[in-house]
């Protein structure tokens, strides 16, 4: 915005890909389409999903969780959207929205490596879709 208004340099915004947080307890985070906004845009969508608890909470006993879920085009495999439940998903979803905004595909996030022990790990461990 400042750029192109008060630096006379243009620049067009996807707004469909800005990474958005609210930083409460847990942090809530989204990048890109919804799965109901996919469906609805045309996309034949295949949804990956995890609902864990984090490695930093369970050798703490605590029983605090974290969910994710990514929505990919089932016919290109480009992740459509992604959205977080969590501690430290605000730090998660500004990586995953450089990915998303790359054009990363399901194929190119499993082929990544995990860090281990983070809670993203879990975003190149997803494997098994949703079932229908």
């Amino acid at each position: 915005f400042a750029d192109t208004v008060f630096g006379n340099t243009p620049r067009v915004v996807d707004h469909r890909l800005i990474a958005t947080a609210v930083f409460s307890h847990p942090s809530i985070c989204t990048i890109g389409l919804s799965e109901p906004d996919a469906i609805a845009a045309g996309h034949r969508v295949t949804v990956f999903e995890a609902d864990f608890r984090p490695m930093k909470h369970t050798l703490a006993g605590r029983d605090e969780r974290a969910y994710m879920k990514v929505i990919v085009d089932a016919g290109t495999d480009k992740v459509l959207g992604a959205h977080l439940i969590g501690a430290d998903s605000g730090e998660i979803i500004q990586a995953l929205a450089i990915a998303i905004t790359m054009g990363a595909t399901k194929a190119d996030l499993d082929r990544t490596l995990a860090v281990h022990p983070t809670s993203a790990e879990e975003l190149v461990l997803l494997r098994t879709p949703r079932a229908a």
